[in-house]
């Protein structure tokens, strides 16, 4: 059979755990022409319920997309692709240039049909006459008025996904932000997904002084239940014909931080190795060789990481790892770990969130990936 557990890519619906709450929310959001602010932390699945609410959304009879932003290098080629993934709803290469003439002419778009690496023909786009700021302000101004267009013209409704939201914020600065809540506003058949997973500039970007002030609810991504986790974790080991020993499950998530993405990884890793060993029972010995085998291939990364921090960052990252995160400025935990002033570590914990190696979690600083934080844990100072 194969392995049950999926991490590194959006998980298909057999491997979705809990969040039937969120899903039901998302989906019933998107459906009512809702414009929703997703915010997460990194590795806690939040790609993944986007796609699930896109699924429900589309059984219910909407059209969808999904567009990534941070994937785009300028604010010409986000306005390409997201032209390109909305005219894409239709299959029909001549029904969509027929769309594209009559939605989007005043903008003189260079249109081509091009094989994708299927061999497969698809509608490529661009906007060469875009040069000058004004240029690409009207541009902008008539692509985001164009799933309003579309949802009116195929009378159904629209589920619009925007993941990595907040690195809209690198294009022209906030005049994206103005533009696109300029449209979005009057498009009641459309329901929007922004979704990012840097917290602290999604928080900025909903900021009073900030176009987005109140467009929409927002969603701010819990961690899944560690319960919940655990059985599904050992369900489906269970499902595949293993049995998991007493705790394995619990064990998991607790060693992975509870962290989706980590928790799918390190159960995809056990598996694979008991099944290549041909037996039909998980200990929690099967579980720790594993990580040190995991442990042992991320050496050289992990290494590498280590040796670009400054002896600051080094000390805070150390600190945050024994402290499990809090209190990390107070003097006992200063003195306690031979930190140097509170300014200092402060400036470190930023450095550290800003290369994404921790992020904010409530008052806490959280290692983002776990196997680090064990690598860390685990390292003779």
């Amino acid at each position: 059979m194969p392995n049950p557990f999926v991490y590194g890519e959006v998980v298909p619906a057999a491997s979705f755990v809990d969040r039937e709450v969120e899903l039901e929310r998302l989906t019933g959001d998107l459906m009512a022409g809702q414009k929703v602010f997703l915010i997460s932390p990194r590795r806690y699945g939040k790609s993944s319920l986007v796609v699930q609410a896109l699924r429900a959304a589309a059984r219910q009879g909407a059209l969808t997309v999904d567009v990534t932003v941070s994937s785009f290098s300028s604010y010409v080629g986000f306005l390409e692709g997201y032209a390109r993934a909305l005219l894409a709803i239709d299959t029909r290469l001549d029904r969509a240039r027929t769309w594209l003439r009559e939605m989007l002419g005043s903008v003189r778009p260079e249109v081509r049909i091009e094989p994708d690496a299927a061999g497969r023909n698809q509608l490529a786009l661009s906007f060469p006459s875009a040069r000058t700021d004004k240029d690409i302000s009207h541009l902008a101004q008539e692509v985001f008025a164009l799933p309003g267009r579309i949802a009116a013209a195929r009378k159904r409704k629209l589920a619009v996904a925007l993941d990595e939201f907040q690195a809209i914020g690198v294009f022209n600065g906030g005049s994206v932000e103005h533009a696109l809540r300029a449209a979005v506003q009057h498009q009641r058949q459309v329901g929007y997904v922004f979704s990012g997973s840097e917290p602290a500039l999604m928080e900025r970007m909903l900021g009073r002084s900030r176009p987005f002030y109140k467009a929409g609810p927002v969603m701010r991504l819990q961690k899944i239940p560690e319960d919940r986790f655990a059985d599904f974790l050992e369900a489906r080991f269970r499902a595949t014909g293993m049995k998991p020993a007493p705790g394995l499950g619990i064990a998991i998530v607790e060693l992975a931080g509870n962290l989706p993405y980590d928790v799918q990884r390190l159960a995809h890793e056990v598996w694979d190795d008991v099944k290549a060993e041909g037996r039909r029972t998980v200990s929690l010995d099967d579980l720790h060789a594993t990580l040190t085998r995991l442990l042992g291939e991320h050496e050289t990364l992990f290494e590498s990481l280590w040796q670009r921090l400054t002896l600051a960052q080094r000390g805070a990252l150390r600190a945050a790892v024994l402290q499990d995160g809090r209190e990390l400025l107070s003097a006992e935990t200063r003195s306690r770990h031979r930190l140097t002033g509170a300014s200092t570590v402060q400036a470190s914990l930023a450095a550290l969130v800003r290369d994404d190696v921790l992020t904010r979690d409530g008052a806490r600083y959280v290692v983002v990936d776990s196997l680090l934080r064990e690598w860390v844990a685990r390292r003779t100072f």
